[in-house]
């Protein structure tokens, strides 16, 4: 799949920062007044930010509002509904930490409920694809679930659970990769299931079905060479999980340490997302011959 970048950024920030949103709704870290201000300041900004993003991979942003209307058959309507809720909600129970120096317990725990779920309906939206099998499969909104719990925890100065977090989303993040580099040939699928000519046969390209390039070939036919993605795979682990554990069991790390903590795993987890779609085999793609199993 092309990865598109509006989609890496707005899954990367959204997601972190609804992870941020759903440790403070659950009262971690317990603060009031412009600390919590600050707290909110930075979690809404990452994950309103991520949703601004995303518009621009629109064809007609301003046809974006009908999408809240299909939201009983379709993830993405969900996510819109679960998001504008989640951030509402925490608007209000961030406004008595601030103004009030009130934690509205109630309140702060469905609009972290709601901020996960938001995270949760994004990654359904590629898990119900069976057109991608490297993505349609339980690991996936696993694999976002961990970014979003652990990198939030990391935001929220939770380090003692963002170690075990990011322990356990490194391990689901190994497991994507080995299970998805063998999705596309388990699933069954081949050139004679692409073309529906299998009953005749055994089924070959003859030639190209034509001379130019087209929108399925742009955006789902994108390839990425197994040397390039190996060395990007190393890059993430170590940014988005090993720099960041590393800093947690560094005595007395201060501020700064968390600044770089935070920031490594952010940047490593951009490499891992532009992954999660370059390495995405559309079984389109074997109707073109770009892809073999």
């Amino acid at each position: 799949m092309h990865p598109a970048p509006s989609v890496i950024i707005f899954s990367t920030l959204s997601g972190i920062g609804f992870g941020l949103l759903a440790w403070l709704g659950f009262g971690y870290p317990a603060v009031t007044g412009w600390t919590a201000f600050a707290f909110f300041a930075i979690a809404y900004l990452l994950a309103v930010g991520g949703l601004i993003a995303s518009t621009t991979h629109l064809g007609h942003p301003e046809r974006a509002l009908k999408a809240f209307s299909q939201w009983r058959s379709s993830w993405l309507s969900r996510e819109g509904v679960c998001a504008v809720a989640a951030l509402l909600i925490m608007a209000l129970y961030g406004a008595g930490l601030v103004f009030f120096g009130t934690r509205w317990g109630f309140l702060g725990v469905i609009g972290a409920l709601l901020s996960l779920g938001t995270v949760f309906t994004t990654a359904m939206i590629y898990t119900q694809l069976k057109t991608v099998p490297r993505w349609n499969h339980f690991t996936t909104p696993a694999m976002f679930m961990g970014y979003c719990v652990s990198g939030g925890a990391l935001l929220a100065n939770q380090w003692a659970e963002a170690f075990w977090l990011l322990l356990l989303t490194a391990i689901i993040q190994v497991i994507v990769w080995w299970r998805g580099d063998t999705a596309l040939a388990q699933s069954g699928t081949n050139l004679a299931t692409a073309t529906g000519l299998g009953t005749m046969g055994g089924v070959r390209p003859f030639e190209p079905p034509h001379t130019g390039t087209n929108y399925l070939l742009r955006e789902f036919a994108f390839q990425v060479g197994r040397d390039h993605a190996f060395k990007l795979r190393i890059l993430a682990m170590v940014l988005a999980f090993a720099i960041p554990l590393l800093v947690i069991l560094l005595p007395g790390a201060g501020h700064f340490m968390a600044l770089i903590a935070v920031i490594s795993h952010i940047v490593g987890v951009f490499a891992s997302r532009w992954l999660f779609f370059a390495e995405a085999e559309h079984v389109v793609g074997l109707y073109y011959g770009k892809r073999t199993v």
